[in-house]
C-alpha cells in the first residue's frame, strides 16, 4: 500500500512539472511571436485624436484603409488649419519590437509648416489619447520621425528622434535638441521604407532597412514644443517606460502596412 502511495505521488509530481514545463513553453512562444495591430480591412482597436477636434473624431476621414494599408489622405479638406492628427492603437505598451512598413504619397497640403513636406512619424510612450485636450496640437509622446528627401543631393535621414513634451538621453546626457537625427541614408518619397522601433523599459533603439541608426535612453517628460496640454498631464521629470503607440498626419499624404508587434515584456496594464 505504501508503495503504491509513493507511486502516485510521483506520477503527480512528474504530470505536474510537465503542466507548467508546458506551460512555460507556451508562454515563451507567445512571447516571440509576431502580432499583427492592424488587420488590413479597417481600423478596429485604432482610436483618432486630431488637433482642434474631439477624441474619436476622424475628420475628412483622414485616417482610412485602402488596399489593406493604413492611408492618411487629406482630399477631403480645404484647408489643413493645424490639424496635425494622431491614430492611436487602443492598448500602451512598456518594452517591444515594433516593425512597420510606410511611403509617401505626393499629397501634401500647402497651408502646412513647411516641416511637415515629407515628413510623418511613428509616436511611442504617448500619453493616453483620451487624456489630450482638443486644443492640445501633439501628444506628450516620443517619436520615430519618418522623413525623405526633399531637394535633390541634400542629406536628410529618416528614423530621427523628435521629442514633443520630452526629452532624451543621447550618449549619456540629456539632449536638448528636439530632434535628434539618424546616421540613415536618404531616400525618395515614393519608396516602400521598413522601420523598426525596439523598447526595452528606457533604452531605445531605431532601425532603418534593417540597419540599426540611432540609439537613445532614458526618455522623460519635460521640454516645450507641446501647446494646448492638462498641466495634470505633464509631469515633468517623470521616465517615460510605457504609453501609446500612434501614427501621425501633419499634412502630408502616407501610408502605412505590416504593422507588428513582439512583446519583450507584459502589456502595460494587465
Amino acid at each position: 500500500m505504501n508503495v503504491l502511495i509513493i507511486n502516485m505521488l510521483i506520477m503527480s509530481v512528474l504530470y505536474l512539472a510537465g503542466c507548467v514545463n508546458k506551460s512555460t513553453n507556451t508562454s515563451r512562444k507567445d512571447v516571440d511571436q509576431w502580432i499583427s495591430l492592424f488587420n488590413g480591412k479597417n481600423l478596429d482597436n485604432w482610436v483618432v485624436k486630431i488637433h482642434h477636434h474631439n477624441f474619436g473624431d476622424n475628420y475628412a476621414n483622414t485616417f482610412r484603409v485602402i488596399d489593406g494599408k493604413i492611408q492618411v489622405n487629406y482630399d477631403g479638406y480645404n484647408k489643413f488649419d493645424e490639424r496635425f492628427g494622431h491614430l492611436f492603437y487602443h492598448q500602451p505598451f512598456s518594452s517591444y519590437h515594433l516593425r512597420f512598413k510606410y511611403r509617401f504619397t505626393d499629397q501634401w497640403m500647402e497651408d502646412a509648416p513647411i516641416f511637415t513636406f515629407r515628413n510623418s512619424g511613428v509616436m511611442f510612450h504617448s500619453q493616453d489619447p483620451k487624456s489630450i485636450l482638443k486644443g492640445q496640437d501633439w501628444p506628450i509622446s516620443v517619436e520615430y520621425q519618418i522623413l525623405a528627401e526633399e531637394t535633390e543631393g541634400t542629406a536628410r535621414p529618416t528614423g530621427n528622434v523628435c521629442s514633443p513634451g520630452t526629452e532624451v538621453y543621447y550618449n549619456g546626457e540629456i539632449d536638448p535638441r528636439h530632434c535628434i537625427s539618424s546616421t540613415s541614408s536618404t531616400y525618395t518619397w515614393d519608396k516602400w521604407m521598413s522601420g523598426e522601433l525596439i523598447v526595452r523599459g528606457d533604452s531605445i533603439v531605431h532601425k532603418v532597412n534593417g540597419k540599426v541608426v540611432l540609439k537613445y535612453s532614458k526618455p522623460t517628460i519635460g521640454g516645450g514644443v507641446v501647446t494646448g496640454f492638462d498641466p495634470a498631464v505633464k509631469r515633468d521629470g517623470k521616465l517615460l517606460t510605457e504609453g501609446y503607440i500612434a501614427l501621425q498626419s501633419e499634412g502630408q499624404g502616407i501610408e502605412f502596412k505590416d504593422i507588428e508587434i513582439k512583446i519583450l515584456g507584459e502589456i502595460a496594464g494587465r
